[in-house]
């Protein structure tokens, strides 16, 4: 019987370690970057229908042509030959412009559900094809669990899963452009690069205590004197009892990772009491299983 509908999770990620390397002849910047996904995640329901629309609950969020779940779905109708439609519908549970892959993470989504919606029989490696011309992030958020990216972002190789962490995400009242970061950052700047190869060695040894301990990234140097919001928040993580604490992508959302639930829960009380920041607590997640991406996937009557 095909499916008409399904229901599936779109996956916020934050990243363990970000170094820029060069600029690219392209244009792009080489990076390499430890990627890890959350639990945290947008609800997105794809109906089968004539037309491509998105509707979302985000009122300030494009949902025309220019959307990047519109566009995964375009794209895909486009290089499989499908004369169908699909009616996307995007429940935002992860901020806007925020550094946490929200709008790569709903295409990666479109494109896992669509792949089974219009048996398109995509392996997971084809689909990260398809994503990458989307998105830097949009193959890593199809992939999911603990990821080095490098390349631009689209070279993947799993890592060992990053032990189970409860993490407090806040998000200062700013909007920060990922292309406005890239174009303003200088290599010069940076004191502290990212330990990559000893991140992996504790995360092969099982050592959360190690990883936490290399957590960089380099954006800061871009993002923090133009957002002074994010410095400090960093500092009350801290503060509170966050074992490390970052600014995840481009921002200029910070995370903090810590011990326990309750203290997780004690961190997160504690901003949402003296700052004006979006604040949530949330845990570490795996990778996605299935080799086409679809198997998180749900049908709904």
């Amino acid at each position: 019987m095909p499916v008409e509908r399904l229901v599936l999770a779109a996956r916020a990620k934050i990243n363990l370690a970000l170094d820029v390397l060069f600029k690219r002849p392209d244009g792009y910047h080489e990076v390499a970057m430890v990627m890890q996904s959350l639990a945290l995640a947008d609800k997105v329901t794809l109906t089968a229908d004539r037309a491509l629309s998105v509707v979302s609950t985000a009122p300030d969020l494009e949902c025309g042509p220019s959307n990047l779940a519109y566009r995964a779905a375009a794209l895909l109708r486009e290089r499989c030959g499908v004369d169908r439609g699909v009616r996307i519908a995007l429940e935002k549970n992860i901020p806007l412009a925020a550094g946490l892959a929200g709008g790569s993470a709903d295409a990666a989504a479109v494109l896992r559900g669509l792949n089974r919606l219009w048996g398109l029989g995509l392996t997971l490696s084809e689909l990260e094809g398809v994503g990458a011309a989307l998105g830097s992030d949009v193959p890593f958020c199809l992939r999911g669990g603990t990821v080095l990216a490098t390349g631009r972002g689209e070279a993947l190789r799993s890592l060992p899963a990053l032990p189970h962490a409860w993490i407090v995400l806040a998000k200062p009242p700013v909007a920060v452009s990922t292309a406005w970061v890239y174009g303003n950052y200088r290599g010069e700047r940076v004191t502290l690069r990212p330990d990559v190869a000893g991140m992996e060695s504790c995360l092969a040894a099982g050592d959360l205590n190690g990883v936490t301990a290399r957590l960089a990234n380099v954006l800061e140097t871009v993002t923090v004197p133009a957002h002074p919001a994010v410095a400090a928040l960093k500092a009350a993580m801290l503060e509170h009892g966050a074992r490390a604490s970052l600014m995840s992508g481009s921002g200029p959302t910070v995370f903090g990772i810590a011990d326990n639930l309750r203290q997780a829960e004690k961190i997160a009380a504690a901003l949402r009491s003296s700052t004006d920041a979006w604040v949530t607590v949330t845990e570490t997640a795996g990778e996605l299983e299935g080799e086409d991406g679809t198997t998180v996937a749900a049908d709904q009557a």
